[in-house]
């Protein structure tokens, strides 16, 4: 099978597409044909291992996976011996994390895995751009326990978890406020936000706005720059930093303003058989700037590193029938 690896850390072009061999799935296994994946945030740093730290679970020298990508969309092409739940042919999705293996035309995932059968209707690269941001959304909102009417600001609303965590504290019934470019403030909009504030032309932080929660859906946001627009009793949403980890655990003392940051983040079929769910109730879509065939891989990455793609950029794996 074709797949994308890379044997070194550094730079986009140490990625490259060359034949391994298939994976044979286990008894408690499916092994899915990939019609469609994404390139993300988490990709570009686990290839650049950034931070370097971040080597002592990657491998110190050398990348110990070969293989990376989480998000798939595709079809069960083999079952092991005790899979009940899915049926060769299924359309499936899903995103196998810590283990990775996703960019490549086949993967194996245990069937009681962060998998699920594809919404009714809904195409491939729609389904792979789902899960990722989705569910990191999903596990830095829930310790807010936003209800009906609270206010959020999402900063950083139009990538990935931003346009997620847009959707979803809508549908908790949040009143949210969303923090973009200038380019993509119709679309946070459409997607639920009833406030858009332009970052280039407008810092949340001195407005005199104070809302129950604060999202940072692109981990650049520094909690003592926002402290001061939380409501007392407020939390600060983080989904990158070491720093937050220290003060997450000094906050929970001390203060009447709250730091939250879920690590590890927690993938689970729950989790995306929810994301079904609101998707064939029209409560979320997935959003997409870019598609790329697998062999501009590097293509793509390079442009998920300029930090300006909209949503999710997707990667076309093989055959796209019924997208």
């Amino acid at each position: 099978m074709r797949a994308v690896v890379h044997d070194s850390y550094g730079p986009p072009d140490v990625l490259r597409v060359e034949d391994v061999e298939p994976p044979i799935p286990k008894d408690d296994e499916v092994r899915v044909r990939i019609r469609a994946t994404t390139v993300s945030r988490t990709d570009c740093a686990l290839r650049a291992a950034q931070p370097f730290v971040s080597r002592l679970v990657t491998g110190l020298r050398r990348p110990k996976r070969r293989i990376l990508g989480s998000d798939l969309a595709g079809e069960v092409e083999a079952i092991g011996a005790t899979v009940t739940e899915f049926a060769v042919g299924d359309r499936v999705f899903g995103i196998n994390p810590w283990r990775f293996g996703a960019h490549a035309e086949l993967i194996c995932m245990r069937a009681s895995g962060a998998l699920s059968h594809m919404p009714a209707g809904m195409p491939f690269d729609e389904a792979a751009a789902v899960c990722d941001g989705a569910i990191l959304a999903l596990n830095a909102l829930r310790p807010a326990e936003l209800q009906t009417g609270q206010g959020i600001l999402i900063y950083g609303a139009s990538g990935s978890i931003g346009t997620a965590g847009v959707q979803l504290a809508r549908h908790l019934g949040a009143s949210v406020t969303a923090v973009c470019n200038t380019k993509d403030a119709e679309l946070v909009r459409a997607l639920g936000a009833t406030q858009v504030i332009d970052h280039t032309q407008q810092d949340f932080t001195e407005n005199g706005q104070t809302y129950d929660a604060i999202l940072d859906a692109v981990g650049i946001l520094r909690f003592r720059d926002c402290r001061g627009s939380l409501r007392r009793g407020g939390v600060f949403l983080a989904t990158d930093g070491f720093r937050n980890l220290a003060l997450s655990a000094w906050t929970a003392r001390i203060g009447d303003r709250r730091v939250r940051f879920p690590i590890p983040p927690r993938f689970t079929k729950e989790d995306v058989v929810l994301l079904r769910e609101l998707i064939e109730a029209g409560e979320y879509r997935a959003v997409i700037d870019r598609h790329y065939p697998l062999d501009q891989v590097v293509e793509a990455t390079r442009y998920v590193e300029t930090k300006q793609k909209t949503g999710n950029v997707v990667l076309t794996v093989s055959d796209q029938t019924g997208m």
